[in-house]
Formats: C-alpha cells, sequence, structure tokens
C-alpha cells in the first residue's frame, strides 16, 4: 500500500498546561505572537505561554483590511509605525513565510481647504523622519486614479491628497501563522481554545491565572487582546482610559483592475483597496457607541455605499459579497497604551484602536526587552500610561479613521 505523506503541521498540537511559566501572554494575535517570537529569538526566553479564548488569529488580527502605513501626524507615531514598516518588509524572509506583502502606496484625500493644510503638515513631518509622504494636486490624482470622481458637483469635492507611497497591503492571516510558526519552532506554547477568566492578584502582582482549563502562575502577564482589553484589565481592578467599538468592513464581487493605491477619505471616514483577485476591501468608520456586539449593521453598509459610489461612480452596480466586524479600543489621544501597570507583573498593550495590526512586529520587539530586560525602548517610551497624568498626550485624531 502506498504511504500517504501528510503536511507537517504549521505548529504543535495544544500541549497540556504547566502550573507555571515564565511569561503567560493573553491573546492569540498578532501582537501576542509576535512578542513571544521575539522574546525566544532575541532573548532566549522560551518558557513562554500564549492563550487564546478561540482559534489563533481570531480576533483583530483576522477581522481588518490588511492596510500597513507610516504616515501618521505626531513623530512619536510616524516614527515608531515606520520602525513597524520596516520590520514587515523583511517579515517574509525572517519567518520563512510569505506574507505577500505589496507595495501599493495610500492616498489620503482631502476635501477642504483645512484638510490639505493637516494633509501638508503630517507630510512635513513624515518628511523630517525620512518617510515618503508628499502632497498631490488633482492633476497627479486623475492620473493616479482615472476612475475617482473629480467633479466639483459631489457633497465633497476633492481638493488634493496626501501621498504615501511606503504603504502597503498584505495577508494579515500570513503574518499570524508564520509568527506562531516561528515562536512554536523555539519553543513557545500556543494554546488555542484557552479562555482566561479571572486573574489573582496579591502583593502588588498577579499571582494566578485562571483559565477554562485550569489555573497557572507567571513570572509575567501579558495582555494582548485589543478589544477585550478593557475586560481583562477589570479582573485585577484596573481601568484603562479607552472606550471599545465595533469596527466593520465588507469585500465586493471581483471586478476588473481599478485601482492601485489604497485610497482614504477622512471628510467620509472611508478607505478601500482592491486585491489582486479583483475584489474592493472597504472600511468605514466605528459605530457611533460603545459596544461589544460584533454583527455588521444596516447603516454602515448605507454609509459607505453611498460615499463609494460619490468616490468611484462606476461601482453603483458591484455587489457586496460578505461583511465582517472586528472590537477596537481607542484612547483620548488616539495612540496606543503600551507599558507596565502599576501591578508589577503585569504589562499592556491596548487601546490601538484601528492601528494594531500595523504596529505588531514593532510591538513585538519592544515588549519583548520590556518583558526581558526590563529596559522601556524609546519608540514605546512616548505610550505610557503615565501620559494621561502628565499631560503629554500624543494626539493622532488626524490619523483615525473614525470620528467619535
Amino acid at each position: 500500500m502506498k504511504e500517504i505523506l501528510f503536511p507537517r503541521r504549521m505548529w504543535r498540537r495544544r500541549p497540556e498546561l504547566k502550573r507555571r511559566y515564565d511569561v503567560v501572554i493573553i491573546g492569540g494575535g498578532v501582537q501576542g505572537l509576535a512578542t513571544a517570537y521575539y522574546l525566544a529569538k532575541e532573548h532566549g526566553v522560551t518558557d513562554v505561554a500564549v492563550l487564546e479564548k478561540s482559534y489563533i488569529g481570531s480576533g483583530g488580527s483576522g477581522r481588518n483590511t490588511a492596510i500597513v502605513r507610516s504616515n501618521y501626524r505626531t513623530p512619536e507615531g510616524a516614527r515608531f509605525y515606520q520602525a513597524s514598516l520596516d520590520l514587515y518588509d523583511g517579515l517574509s524572509q525572517e519567518l520563512g513565510f510569505n506574507i505577500m506583502l505589496t507595495r501599493r502606496g495610500v492616498l489620503t484625500l482631502a476635501h477642504s481647504e483645512r484638510a490639505l493644510a493637516t494633509a501638508t503638515e503630517r507630510a512635513s513631518v513624515n518628511q523630517q523622519l525620512g518617510i515618503d509622504s508628499r502632497v498631490i494636486g488633482l492633476d497627479e490624482i486623475a492620473r493616479r486614479v482615472p476612475a475617482l470622481n473629480l467633479s466639483q458637483d459631489v457633497t465633497w469635492p476633492i481638493v488634493g491628497a496626501m501621498l504615501h507611497p511606503g504603504g502597503a497591503i498584505l495577508r494579515h492571516d500570513a503574518v499570524v501563522w508564520g509568527y506562531a510558526r516561528g515562536a512554536d519552532r523555539r519553543g513557545v506554547e500556543i494554546h488555542p481554545f484557552t479562555e482566561v477568566t479571572g486573574l489573582s492578584q496579591a502583593g502588588g502582582r498577579i499571582t494566578k491565572i485562571r483559565t477554562t482549563r485550569g489555573d497557572i502562575e507567571a513570572g509575567t502577564v501579558l495582555s494582548a487582546t485589543a478589544g477585550w482589553s478593557s475586560q481583562i484589565c477589570d479582573m485585577v481592578g484596573l481601568r484603562l482610559p479607552m472606550k471599545t467599538y465595533v469596527l466593520q468592513a465588507f469585500v465586493t464581487e471581483p471586478i476588473r483592475p481599478m485601482l492601485v493605491e489604497t485610497v482614504v477619505s477622512s471628510q467620509m471616514r472611508l478607505y478601500v483597496h482592491q486585491t489582486t483577485r479583483g475584489e474592493l476591501v472597504a472600511g468605514a468608520e466605528a459605530e457611533p457607541y460603545p459596544t461589544y456586539q460584533g454583527r455588521s449593521t444596516l447603516t454602515f453598509i448605507e454609509s459607505i455605499s453611498r460615499y463609494l459610489v460619490e468616490l468611484f461612480p462606476g461601482l453603483r452596480d458591484v455587489s457586496i459579497l460578505r461583511t465582517w466586524s472586528g472590537l477596537c479600543d481607542v484612547t483620548p489621544d488616539y495612540s496606543p497604551i503600551i507599558d507596565r501597570t502599576p501591578l508589577s507583573n503585569f504589562v499592556v498593550s491596548a487601546g490601538w484602536g484601528t492601528y494594531g495590526f500595523k504596529a505588531g512586529p514593532i510591538v513585538g520587539v519592544t515588549l519583548a526587552k520590556l518583558i526581558a530586560t526590563g529596559q522601556v525602548d524609546p519608540l514605546i517610551k512616548p505610550f505610557g500610561l503615565q501620559r494621561f497624568v502628565e499631560d503629554r498626550l500624543v494626539s493622532e485624531t488626524a490619523s483615525a479613521a473614525m470620528s467619535h
């Protein structure tokens, strides 16, 4: 009989939980897995468990539009996301896993003189940091995106745009799988379908992690749970300055190529890009109320359809194939929280809004450094909790794809 050969698993089957680990990471998305990978690779910390309540990559990492960019407004933000984009550039080779990254560029439309001034300011900040961004006029916009409606007889006429050639799209699942495989091969344990149900504390530290598969202890605990961060932190009585919203997206049927760049409209709170298969992937602003309800809404479909047709009249008869939604937690300044907490062994990565996936690689590098050495990398120092007390906010409102 001919032997049947099965492909090797990308990571080992879920083992039994040990009683204790050096590091326990709550959240099996890109940030949690990247941190586990760099802990093992860069610092030799391999006694690590990644706990995910569902399947690996089931949260925000699997529910986004896979756009990565660094054209942020603040020097702190732009520098941070450029470092992540640089890591994404070499990630396929680093992990030995094709993440299918393609440089498309990002075109952020301006619909008013004020928006154009903001775009100019953002481009200037980017240029000072060596990031390729510039403001372009209607003639160049027309050459780059012929399908775009540049008429002045519309609700929000286009007056210019900010071009960020370094922006890219990639396969988000591939990033998750690559980091998971890389961490697993260095000894990290990956535990899907293991929900954290409680955290016990004593003496100013977390002493026990209660899960659906038993209790464990850890030297350090990291929460990398995106929209669920508030619920995890509530288990130890820690209230973070942020709210959780539902963000939605949809994908259309495949059509002939019409977009190279990702097109963003801050006025319409809309972003859209075209996949290599011809589908249009589009997202819009978050729902205007905090919620953990994850269903797509009719309001979202109506508004995004209207905006897309205004920008691209030729899409009027294109069909929507499916919609999806995910949770995003948003801070007052629209920048993340990456820091230790008042509990000495509890670290959080939270408040990412729509930016969490973009930052995955650099979050992994810097959090691994923080956990392994206690050193706060200069790239994440501006995003500490203390900024809310000291009034050192890092305002990224101008870069956010939401209006609340």
